[in-house]
């Protein structure tokens, strides 16, 4: 079995009255903003590290003796700052047709868990999310859902928090969306 397929051991997370539970729950509803408002530079800039590491691994069904069924070393996304930057640069051209008109996108983020990081530095967040993603297309009438969940390390860069890493465990193991122009 791989890493991302053993068991965990999961730690309590923070109390929501702790103010890193606040500051994470309040970077993440901000991100869902940007990211709905189509204002994918701005989050880039302000609330991506330039270190960030960005995946979506493959997910396959598997017994459940196999694991959770995601592969380690192959992603639907696999994605870089600089990856992150030719998808938002290529989005504010007259050449992003697979988006040209805009999809309607909604994220809805809940079940924020906070926790300190493994080596408990002051500097990172532990932070998970389930996620459901709600997009429409042009004329569409059935909307494209997309669910899971975000496993997320935020590091305090400049005295603001940014996303160092994202890796999204998609629910589906076929993405039945004709194109994979949006951030999670």
């Amino acid at each position: 079995m791989t890493a991302l397929n053993k068991p965990e051991t999961v730690t309590r997370p923070l109390s929501v009255s702790d103010p890193r539970h606040a500051e994470a729950a309040d970077f993440l509803h901000y991100e869902a903003e940007l990211l709905d408002g189509l204002a994918e530079r701005t989050w880039l800039t302000e609330l991506v590290s330039r270190d960030i590491v960005y995946r979506i691994p493959v997910r396959e069904t598997v017994e459940r003796a196999r694991g959770r069924g995601f592969h380690s070393s192959t992603f639907h996304l696999d994605e870089t700052y600089g990856s992150l930057d030719s998808r938002v640069t290529r989005g504010e051209t007259k050449y992003a047709w697979a988006e040209d008109p805009p999809s309607r996108v909604r994220h809805f983020v809940t079940n924020i868990r906070v926790r300190p990081t493994l080596d408990s530095d002051p500097d990172l967040l532990d932070v998970r999310s389930n996620l459901l993603i709600y997009r429409t297309r042009q004329e569409q009438t059935t909307p494209q859902l997309l669910s899971g969940e975000r496993h997320d390390i935020l590091r305090r860069e400049e005295g603001r928090w940014r996303l160092l890493q994202r890796v999204v465990y998609l629910d589906l193991t076929v993405i039945g969306t004709h194109n994979f122009a949006l951030f999670f």
